[in-house]
């Protein structure tokens, strides 16, 4: 039997997982899912994700289980260990520093997330050969605060913890009603790790009071923009923005305005299941 890196069988497994990390997740039930004999399922799913399917959930539980410490610091470490499954926080402690490499309440008051980010290292799913739907619209130009970082990809989240506790020390650019933004100024993956930045953004009128958090004003200007949605992880968001550069741009006849792509985040990691993650995706245009 062959085995395609875009096989639906393990794409809809690992959907599943993500939708139902509450509950409980059996061999038969996963293999059922896939539509395949118990028996080859787990070695199917091993070569395609590189992962036992064991290890597959404990790694998403506790990864949702990290978003909460660093991001939801109002949510007891206790809670946050019942939520991924654990019978006790010693438990849960044990294994997060095991697999993650800093206890939960270090990781809480420091994340390392380069480190973080390798944990996470395996194939996923890629769902096949990207068809999307790309609209052309023209998008209003939008006053922001933002946070800047500059450095290791993997570090972003750091940009991404300080502005949330910006805002959760201000009450400005409340998350409920303001737009969230990602502005990336390279790709990541050819640029040098010290010379990547990208912009935290949240809208916001008006200039930014003086603050600890490196939060400052900003703009997101306006103009046409090609449009495409990404459903899903961040981690495979390259995959959306390398299809409107090399798939639509190409066919489309239309020229690059000066400025970068920037992404607008329609929900949260710690709202949603992360397959449940909506991106619009704007490549400006003259």
């Amino acid at each position: 039997m062959s085995l395609k890196r875009e096989d639906p069988r393990i794409n809809r497994v690992c959907d599943y997982i993500n939708q139902n990390l509450d509950s409980e997740l059996t061999l038969d039930q996963l293999s059922g899912v896939a539509s395949l004999s118990k028996y080859h399922f787990h070695r199917l799913f091993t070569v395609f994700t590189g992962v036992s399917v064991v290890r597959f959930i404990q790694l998403m539980r506790l990864k949702r289980a990290s978003f909460r410490l660093a991001f939801e610091q109002e949510q007891r470490i206790i809670d946050i260990a019942y939520e991924a499954g654990f019978d006790s926080p010693e438990a849960f402690s044990r294994a997060f520093k095991r697999i993650i490499g800093q206890s939960p309440t270090g990781f809480r008051a420091s994340p390392e997330w380069p480190q973080w980010h390798s944990k996470f290292q395996f194939d996923m799913p890629s769902g096949g050969t990207l068809k999307m739907n790309v609209e052309i619209m023209n998008f209003a130009e939008t006053p922001v605060a933002l946070v800047e970082h500059k450095g290791p990809r993997e570090q972003v989240l750091n940009a991404v913890g300080q502005f949330i506790a910006w805002r959760k020390e201000t009450g400005l650019s409340p998350v409920k009603t303001s737009q969230t933004f990602g502005v990336p100024y390279n790709d990541p993956n050819t640029s040098a790790p010290e010379d990547f930045r990208f912009d935290v953004c949240g809208s916001f009128d008006g200039e930014v009071p003086e603050n600890g958090y490196g939060v400052k004003s900003g703009v997101i200007p306006g103009g046409r923009c090609a449009v495409v949605r990404h459903r899903g992880s961040h981690d495979n968001i390259d995959e959306s923005i390398y299809y409107l550069y090399r798939t639509w741009l190409p066919d489309s006849g239309e020229e690059l305005r000066d400025y970068p792509c920037f992404f607008q985040y329609l929900n949260f990691i710690n709202e949603v299941d992360e397959c449940d993650l909506l991106t619009d995706i704007y490549l400006p245009l003259k």
